[in-house]
């Protein structure tokens, strides 16, 4: 009876791994999407955009000889000849995709559009259209377009990029190398990617086949919605391609139909990563927040009271996990509104308020002591001359004049011509401040560095040795 209950049991663990592997099961359908379906509903909502510039021809022609004064009496003319033969130059033109979201709206990336003289949209019946850019942003590559169909168009549905997961299943549909309705399917391979485009860098990852031409055209989950807008792919790699998240572009698209530009809140901080060395150092159990490393005069930071060295752990009641978050929040907050913060500042929790402010659209020998520390470290004493010598605005101070190679100070990230403004927060103006506040630390121990580099201020952690 045993015997029987174990065999009864092997066999019916078979039999539902057969079925679940079945063709046509929910379970089947939900491993491998009816792709034939997705493609015949979505197709008609992706577009096809051509654009055309005119670019004037550099002059090939130049005059063997001229005047040694300098003034040529022929320059003139011999100019006026050669733009002659070419008075209009000629048509650079290129290919791209998009997808119509309402109303003959069309989204985009604005690098597929910008600079254009002419762009036409191609629909998937084959009907063509002028298109008109209702407005652009720059930060996040989006363009937003019009078209005038005089009838109702097939528009995709946006979906909710915040929930999807590494290992789902995606479809991109576009234009690659002027191939037009090719569709290529793939998984989400990775949420977040920061490939420095921007401050506002957040790509969802895709080995879904993507290549030029595929620029603006949407990527779709395997419920038919927008996840995201297919973008960059990676110069001379296979199988990896970035899509801007579609919640970002929604969140912007009001913007683009009202004003034909996007405005954004502005915080007036510089920020870095919390490492584990200067987690360590500021007393934290992880490396969550962002480190504020500089503050803007009359920012809305320093008005609020947010000072160099404080962590920021929430914004406006979100945690703040990644450094980049932080831009991204701030970024999307309304001008005017008074936003909460909370901040990491000597070990204690604080509360701070700031007032958001609109991001505006486009920071040898000379008798001075030296010495070599612990850290592998050569500095020397700031004055007024040296600072003359080596071009730096700041006349007091400790600027850093050479490393060990194999030093604590390098392996940390230290670099020659770095000012040492705060040692673990005190103040270091001179030398004897830097010789003190190195020589409190033994061996083994994290120092942490306020260090002045060009325009910025930066957090450094080094471990002596």
């Amino acid at each position: 009876m045993r015997r029987l209950t174990v065999c009864t049991l092997w066999a019916l663990q078979a039999a539902i791994l057969a079925v679940t592997m079945l063709p046509g099961t929910a379970r089947a359908k939900e491993l491998a999407p009816d792709f034939v379906e997705l493609a015949k509903k979505l197709k008609p909502s992706v577009v096809n955009i051509g654009t055309a510039k005119t670019v004037k021809p550099r002059r090939q022609f130049q005059r063997p000889f001229g005047t040694p004064f300098g003034n040529d009496p022929f320059q003139e003319f011999f100019d006026r000849y050669f733009d002659d033969m070419h008075p209009q130059g000629y048509k650079q033109r290129s290919l791209g995709s998009g997808f119509i979201i309402e109303g003959g709206y069309i989204l985009t990336n604005n690098h597929v559009v910008a600079g254009a003289d002419e762009i036409k949209v191609k629909l998937a019946d084959n009907r063509e259209f002028k298109a008109e850019i209702k407005g652009v942003d720059e930060r996040l590559d989006l363009a937003l377009l019009k078209i005038d169909a005089k009838e109702p168009l097939p528009a995709a549905k946006l979906g909710d990029s915040d929930t999807i997961q590494v290992g789902e299943w995606v479809m991109a549909i576009g234009n690659p190398f002027g191939l037009a309705e090719t569709v290529t399917a793939g998984i989400v391979s990775a949420k977040g990617r920061v490939i420095g485009s921007g401050p506002y860098d957040d790509y969802i990852q895709t080995d879904a086949s993507i290549n030029p031409g595929n620029s603006g055209g949407p990527l779709f989950n395997t419920r038919g919605e927008v996840i995201g807008i297919n973008t960059a792919i990676v110069s001379g790699g296979q199988g990896i391609g970035f899509a801007i998240p579609v919640n970002m572009a929604n969140a912007i698209i009001p913007q683009l139909k009202e004003k034909g530009k996007v405005t954004r809140g502005w915080l007036g901080v510089s920020i870095q990563p919390v490492t584990p060395d200067l987690a360590n150092s500021f007393g934290l159990r992880s490396e969550k927040g962002a480190l504020v490393s500089g503050i803007i005069p009359e920012s809305p930071a320093e008005k609020g009271g947010v000072k160099a060295g404080d962590i920021i752990l929430e914004f406006d009641g979100k945690k703040i996990q990644e450094t980049s978050e932080l831009s991204r929040m701030v970024a999307a907050t309304p001008v005017g509104k008074k936003v909460a913060l909370t901040v990491m500042r000597d070990g204690t929790e604080k509360k701070v308020t700031v007032v958001i402010e609109r991001l505006k659209e486009n920071g040898g020998d000379d008798g001075v002591e030296a010495t070599q520390d612990k850290l592998g470290l050569t500095v020397k004493e700031l004055n007024k001359d040296l600072a003359e010598r080596l071009q730096l605005k700041e006349t007091t101070g400790v600027v850093v004049f050479g490393l060990k190679s194999d030093g604590a100070a390098q392996e940390a990230g230290i670099a020659e011509g770095d000012i040492i403004k705060e040692i673990d927060g005190r103040a270091i103006a001179t030398l004897k401040d830097y010789e003190k506040a190195v020589a409190a630390h033994k061996k083994g121990k994290i120092i942490r560095f306020l260090l002045k580099r060009g325009d910025s201020s930066l957090y450094l952690a080094a471990t002596l040795d």
